[in-house]
């Protein structure tokens, strides 16, 4: 990875009172998609005379198969190099590794932008690099060779849910885990009618691959609600879904939340009399959206399906809120992202809610009999919301929770972290927790990943979350090699500079391998894979 930060200026070089920069952010390539940033120019015109650019050269040295591209194209862009789809100024095949456009642009402003985009076929090889330099630009007073600045090409991804796909208005919240027979399982909200949270027109969807995230199963329906007593569907959402395998039996488990009708935001009363028109909305996390008890009237309830054939058919819901649920809680909810199962074969799902006084607060749900009975835990922290487990090496059992005190705050800000040896019984704060992990208030995932030096068995942390405080920007991924008590930035990879909505979760495709989902700037959901030896060669 070439560590310079993006939107640097680079080596400018001054012509005629020109000034010319290539830079390029940091983003995911994606696989079958026509119009790929993958670079732009800066042009800074000091000189009062009028020039044109004539001609501009690019070369793809450092992509790791030209057969993977199909064209490039010039556009116009803003100050970001994000490009303005209706300003395309020149087109062409990558039938060689050097290419040249012939053009007419007039630098009508001081500070002009053109961006290099292109189009990749469908079955790109997700660990192939695309690399596209500015080599020379030329005007109608004179030309300038620029040096080439990248010299490692930028990732290829997979545009894994795009908008509309299926019919479905928004793919939203993914998870991620590894089947024990190798399959890839990602899950997401099918947002049919909207990009709105519940209350909605919301299923739990899954897509599968039995290729190592080269190619997808069609999408299937894994929790759907339907028309569940009497109500439209847009009144039955199921949202926020979990996964977790069990690594001994193979058992696959989704939990999401499913909210049936609607709560008056100002008495929680259950509202009677809703149909197909009733425009009534309210959310789990609103107002009065979830209140004490355990019926279907009263709170939000958590649902959980499971497979036994790979996830390719999954089995009725069973509902454990009655059973789990404390009924003085306002709200007791899945965690989006993936589950874990510990050494001892102990089922663990993060989990969250709302206390008796209506505040958020994160947690695990367990279970010790292989998901026949689940037992929720106590809360780990308060005003916190969505969270990710992970088992130590000492065995204890690390909660990352997101903490609404982040909110638009500079310092302190920090992923709020826990640690508890009773399976949530009693909790401690992490010597790391609230300074370390910068976050914007958003969902983040965390992995813990096994892999072999010189034959030794060794492990690692894995984290991904949008590593700003103010917006849900560069996504990037970070490592711990002591069991998250240091993050070096050295094992840093921005993955997303533009981001998304943010959301993320990660897997071990193989010892070698990770795989990455996460809300990105070139789709709705982006899965990526990145070898552990690119992350650790700086060690």
């Amino acid at each position: 990875m070439d560590f310079i930060p993006s939107f640097l200026f680079i080596n400018p070089v001054k012509a005629q009172k020109v000034e010319i920069n290539y830079q390029r952010a940091s983003l995911p390539v994606l696989s079958g998609m026509e119009t790929n940033p993958v670079g732009f120019i800066r042009v800074v015109n000091s000189d009062c005379r009028k020039i044109v650019l004539t001609g501009i050269s690019y070369d793809f040295k450092g992509t790791s198969d030209l057969k993977d591209v199909k064209h490039i194209a010039l556009y116009e862009c803003n100050e970001q190099g994000r490009i303005l789809k209706n300003k395309l100024l020149a087109y062409s095949r990558a039938d060689a590794m050097k290419g040249h456009f012939r053009v007419c642009l007039p630098l009508v402003r001081d500070t002009c932008y053109w961006a290099f985009a292109v189009g990749l076929n469908t079955d790109v090889n997700l660990l192939h690099r695309i690399n596209v330099n500015c080599t020379e630009v030329s005007w109608n007073t004179g030309n300038v060779v620029l040096d080439q600045v990248y010299k490692e090409g930028l990732r290829v991804g997979c545009p894994l849910r795009l908008s509309f796909q299926d019919g479905v208005h928004t793919s939203r919240i993914p998870g991620l885990a590894t089947s024990k027979k190798g399959t890839l399982l990602t899950i997401y909200d099918a947002r049919w009618r909207s990009a709105r949270d519940l209350q909605g027109d919301i299923d739990i969807a899954m897509n599968r691959s039995e290729d190592g995230g080269q190619t997808w199963k069609p999408m299937q329906c894994v929790l759907d609600q339907g028309k569940w007593g009497g109500l439209p569907e847009e009144f039955n959402g199921v949202s926020d879904a979990c996964i977790l395998v069990d690594d001994y039996t193979g058992t696959i488990f989704v939990a999401g939340l499913w909210m049936h009708g609607v709560l008056d935001r100002n008495t929680g009363q259950w509202v009677e009399g809703l149909t197909e028109e009733s425009s009534q909305w309210i959310h789990q996390w609103h107002a009065k959206g979830s209140q004490p008890g355990v019926e279907v009237k009263q709170t939000s309830q958590f649902l959980i399906t499971y497979s036994k054939d790979d996830g390719k058919t999954w089995s009725t819901p069973v509902n454990i809120t009655p059973a789990t649920k404390r009924p003085e809680w306002w709200l007791y909810a899945p965690a989006p992202g993936h589950g874990i199962t510990l050494k001892d074969g102990t089922l663990v799902f993060p989990t969250q809610g709302r206390d008796a006084s209506g505040k958020p607060f994160s947690n695990i749900t367990y279970s010790k009999d292989g998901g026949q009975t689940w037992v929720a835990s106590n809360p780990a922290y308060s005003n916190t919301t969505e969270c990710m487990a992970v088992e130590l090496e000492d065995g204890s059992l690390m909660l990352n929770m997101r903490d609404n005190r982040n909110h638009n705050v500079e310092s302190p800000n920090g992923r709020r972290i826990c640690i508890t040896n009773d399976l949530g019984n009693t909790w401690s704060e992490h010597p790391t927790s609230h300074s370390v992990l910068t976050e914007p208030t958003c969902m983040a995932s965390i992995h813990k990943h096994y892999y072999k030096v010189k034959g030794k068995k060794k492990s690692l942390l894995v984290f991904l979350n949008p590593n700003s405080y103010c917006a849900r920007n560069h996504l990037t991924l970070k490592l711990s090699l002591d069991d998250g008590m240091a993050w070096p930035e050295k094992y840093w990879l921005v993955l997303d500079e533009w981001g998304g909505y943010g959301y993320s979760c990660i897997t071990s495709v193989d010892r070698e391998t990770l795989g990455v989902v996460y809300e990105g700037s070139g789709a709705q959901l982006i899965f990526q894979k990145i070898k552990i030896a690119d992350l650790l060669k700086n060690n």
